[in-house]
């Protein structure tokens, strides 16, 4: 099977298998999904989602975010991961969108990454939900599923480089919906300790199950 046919062959079956796919983080502006995408980092979308309804009601807005005191964001995001950082990033870029982007999250990868605590992937991930834009975020499970698929080479050892190798055979319509596809299959199915092969719809052309590793 070439690069190709695997490529046809895993996008058909997402596509039929889960033709809805969206982020599982809760959010109600692109400030929001910035917020809560800052957040998740090295944490589950199941626990952000239980700290940033309270959040969200206190700090709605990168204005009132801006406002606010590390130590007070601080009281509201203390069980996420890492917590004093992320709460020093969030009002930090709270502050750089009021002052530098008029209160707004900005619609371009090169300046979304200028703000405090967020990277590419982060960047991706607001790009691509936001807008619908052709963008990859790589996470655990996206450059782990791609590599089991074999729709990463191995020597694909980096997330830019797994994002680089997915979009070069993605057609662009189908990038924001594959970075879902790829999340939510490692997240329920392709795990990382106990993969569910004899649930998953994939095995025929996943290069791990036939290695049987």
């Amino acid at each position: 099977m070439t690069t190709a046919q695997r490529f046809q062959a895993v996008i058909a079956y997402f596509e039929q298998a889960m033709p809805v796919a969206e982020t599982e983080l809760h959010y109600d502006s692109p400030f929001q999904l910035l917020v809560a995408v800052m957040l998740s980092a090295q944490c589950t979308d199941k626990r952000v989602n239980m700290v940033t309804p309270a959040l969200f009601q206190a700090y709605p807005t990168p204005a009132s975010m801006a406002a606010a005191s590390v130590d007070e964001v601080l009281t509201f995001v203390k069980s996420v991961s890492y917590p004093n950082s992320k709460a020093k990033h969030l009002v930090e870029a709270a502050r750089q969108l009021v002052e530098r982007f008029g209160g707004e999250v900005p619609a371009t990868r090169e300046e979304l990454v200028t703000l405090p605590g967020v990277g590419r992937k982060t960047a991706n991930v607001v790009l691509s939900v936001v807008w619908g834009r052709a963008t990859m975020a790589v996470d655990t499970h996206v450059f782990r599923v791609s590599h089991r698929l074999g729709l990463a080479p191995k020597s694909a050892t980096t997330p830019l480089a797994v994002e680089r190798a997915l979009t070069r055979h993605l057609p662009e319509d189908v990038i924001p919906r594959a970075h879902h596809w790829l999340i939510l299959h490692g997240r329920y199915i392709c795990t990382a300790l106990r993969p569910k092969c004899m649930e998953c719809g994939l095995t025929e052309v996943c290069k791990f199950y036939q290695r049987g590793d």
